[in-house]
């Protein structure tokens, strides 16, 4: 759970909530996104892994998985934030990278007004979504999985699914607005080249990877797309994100909906609806890999 200060939906970095750490279109303190890097950074805290592949039990071990008709495809998925973000304020308010700029390492993330933590969130689907696609067959890795201090930073995150070759990553939030908007964005790469960023190969993949996450997840969980933020489908490209603009491999945000929100509060925090959500966006991820 957040402190105090992050449970009246304000983070606890200088920067406000938004993705990759910086204030993003939609009011109030949001949730948006940081990727990271599969290949240990300076931002990643000494000993402590840098992403986490299945098994969904928690154990270290590796098993055979089925085979299905995502065998031999790699989905790295990032549940945005890490719940230790809040303890570890100095580590996170860090400045790395991104491409266009330099932003903090992360956030700590929103809250419903109840204190139900985007950080719990994130993991719980990112988990339902990892044990959908081992079923289909898929090779799964998380960018965390609750089993490091903090982080990975924004740019650690996106190297992970570089170093993994993945075929599909998707990063899991959910926004951090003002009550009375609702709904579900996906979030798309610009098109980016600066700095080290170079987004050129990426974005039509991109797209058409959250085309079919934003129209399974509507046809699966019943959400509308945001009335506040990105076109009717639910699709809004930004290039201030690290996550996005260092990304070398097809990559998604999606904000699952507005915390701040009673009526997208309760159902971000109803475990079927969000068994709903992994099902969408597992539909989407399923429907892209094998088209």
């Amino acid at each position: 759970m957040f402190a105090a200060a992050a449970l009246a939906g304000v983070c606890l970095t200088t920067a406000g909530c938004a993705g990759d750490g910086g204030p993003g279109p939609g009011a109030g303190p949001e949730s948006a996104t940081r990727p990271a890097s599969s290949s240990p950074s300076a931002s990643a805290p000494p000993g402590t892994p840098a992403a986490s592949a299945s098994p969904s039990d928690g154990s270290t071990s590796a098993r055979p998985l089925p085979r299905g008709p995502l065998t031999g495809r790699t989905v790295v998925i990032d549940p945005g934030h890490n719940p230790g973000n809040r303890d570890h304020t100095r580590e996170i308010n860090g400045q790395v990278d991104i491409g266009t700029g330099r932003k903090e390492c992360d956030t700590t993330g929103t809250a419903t007004d109840a204190g139900y933590a985007e950080a719990r969130f994130t993991l719980d689907v990112s988990r339902r979504l990892r044990t959908l696609l081992e079923e289909q067959g898929a090779d799964v890795v998380l960018t965390q999985d609750g089993d490091r201090p903090w982080g990975p930073c924004v740019d650690e995150r996106a190297r992970i699914g570089n170093k993994e070759k993945a075929d599909a990553v998707v990063s899991i939030h959910a926004d951090g607005s003002a009550t009375g908007n609702r709904g579900f964005h996906v979030i798309l790469p610009a098109a980016v080249k600066e700095g080290g960023a170079d987004t050129s190969e990426i974005v039509v993949p991109s797209r058409e990877l959250g085309l079919r996450i934003a129209g399974n997840f509507v046809r699966v969980t019943g959400s509308a797309p945001s009335n506040y933020i990105g076109d009717d489908t639910g699709l809004d490209t930004r290039d201030d994100l690290g996550g996005l603009n260092l990304s070398t491999v097809p990559k998604v945000f999606i904000e699952c909906g507005n915390m701040r929100d009673p009526k997208d509060a309760a159902l971000l925090t109803d475990a079927g609806w969000r068994q709903k959500a992994a099902l969408g966006i597992a539909g989407g991820i399923g429907s892209y890999l094998k088209r």
